[in-house]
């Protein structure tokens, strides 16, 4: 088109026709005002001639529709403004409009086939019930159907729902439409797969091996990756679970479905507890009890185990590893406080310390928590007590304990809104004096305190 490679060839042109792009995606035809700033003298010249007016300013404006009407004057009229623009960049034009349009069927091109891929499938992760080929409906039915493939469930629900993976997926595939594919497949054969395990009770297995068996990657799945989050989506809606604030429910939620996530690094420490498998007590932590001295489970031992004791009707809990060895230092040595049973949680919960405590309070234990009296221990202490109700004790994490422990340490403002949620009674007041003070408390200040308690 001559008329296009005329206007190619003057570089006074190119920001106008850039600007001319532009409104036409936005408008489908000639509509809108452009705004050249610190034009050139070629750029006045040349638009001014087309417009048939002159230009003084550095800044020059100008309707689409007058430079439209002012090409239909020259040489080359009769000009079709969307056939020059499609020549002078060799593109095909669309509105943005038309481009949103075309993305939204591609992505529903995309998950149709996603949904079409996993119908094949033959047991549903809640039960694993066979199920037909054909017997999950469409992916617009509105029905929820659970005597389906667990994949397929989880492609239905997250294109209708728009939600569990959906916007991260279609994120992904107007990145790269094979590469999400490939994510959603992989993440479709883990659910099947972990659907599979579970109706036939087959043991958990550990989230490396899992990854790379399904990937070629033991990282794959690993919290913080695109697909640990996608899996983490899909997981939750199969399960019908909220989505994990943090590791330790992300932990928890793929224990439920299947997935250890770490056996060996998932620890608590324990004096005076007994463990006890279905064939008895566990001899090796029979015998730390029995010599008096602490040791270290790791969710790797808890394995066999389905029962905790301890002597006496408490169990005292501790956050800090330091408090943990002088109250156990100062207890083995001292008869009268034989029986006492303290853990050791080493800061935020982990697996295999709410393991053990969910034994504990199933066995009817009292369950005494003291933490440190900052923003993160008050939350720790808060969330443990959700969890298990009356049978936690929040111990040593009173105004009066904090006045007793506080330190020098300036909380930042960041930190403060860690207690912005705490609703247990006691954590509550503790929390007035954290924010009046805005100090930190440690339990290392109140270690004598904590000791007459066990004795």
């Amino acid at each position: 088109m001559d008329c296009a490679e005329y206007f190619r060839s003057q570089e006074g042109y190119r920001r106008c026709f850039e600007e001319l792009l532009k409104k036409w995606k936005s408008y489908g035809r000639p509509a809108g005002v452009i705004v050249l700033e610190h034009t050139s003298e070629e750029e006045r010249r040349l638009l001014g001639g087309i417009l048939g007016k002159s230009f003084y300013e550095s800044r020059i404006r100008f309707s689409f529709a007058d430079f439209e009407k002012g090409l239909q004057k020259t040489r080359f009229a009769p000009v079709d403004m969307r056939e020059l623009l499609e020549n002078y960049f060799g593109m095909e034009l669309s509105t943005n409009q038309e481009q949103k349009r075309k993305k939204q069927k591609d992505r529903e091109c995309f998950f149709r086939e996603l949904y079409e891929l996993f119908t094949a499938e033959t047991e549903t992760f809640s039960g694993g019930s066979e199920v037909t080929s054909g017997g999950g409906g469409s992916l617009s039915d509105e029905k929820e159907c659970r005597e389906e493939p667990a994949a397929v469930f989880w492609v239905r629900q997250m294109a209708g729902k728009k939600l569990y993976g959906y916007h991260l997926l279609s994120r992904e595939f107007h990145r790269d439409p094979q590469a999400a594919r490939s994510l959603a497949i992989s993440v479709g054969t883990a659910v099947s797969e972990l659907s599979s395990a579970k109706a036939r009770k087959k043991e958990n297995t550990v989230l490396a091996v899992f990854s790379a068996r399904i990937s070629g990657n033991p990282h794959y799945f690993d919290w913080g990756t695109t697909a640990g989050q996608l899996l983490t989506d899909a997981l939750c809606c199969i399960m019908e679970r909220d989505l994990p604030e943090n590791t330790h429910q992300w932990k928890e939620l793929l224990l439920e479905a299947g997935i250890a996530p770490d056996y060996v690094s998932s620890m608590v420490h324990i004096y005076g507890v007994s463990l006890e498998t279905a064939k008895g007590p566990h001899p090796a932590y029979e015998a730390f009890r029995e010599r008096r001295e602490p040791c270290v489970v790791t969710l790797e031992n808890f394995r066999d185990i389905v029962k905790a004791h301890a002597s006496g009707k408490k169990v005292f809990v501790v956050e800090n590893e330091m408090v943990f060895s002088f109250l156990t230092e100062q207890i083995r040595a001292e008869e009268e406080c034989r029986d006492a049973a303290v853990l050791c949680t080493s800061g935020q919960l982990r697996t295999a310390a709410l393991k053990l405590l969910e034994l504990l309070a199933d066995g009817g234990y009292q369950i005494c928590y003291s933490g440190d009296m900052d923003p993160e221990g008050i939350d720790i202490a808060d969330r443990l007590w959700k969890r298990f109700g009356d049978r936690v004790e929040i111990w040593r994490m009173s105004p009066e304990d904090y006045e007793q422990g506080i330190s020098g340490e300036v909380l930042k403002d960041t930190r403060m809104s860690r207690m912005d949620r705490v609703e247990q009674p006691i954590l509550r007041e503790t929390v007035r004096c954290v924010r009046r003070e805005r100090r930190a408390a440690y339990q290392e200040n109140i270690l004598e305190k904590l000791l007459v308690d066990l004795r």
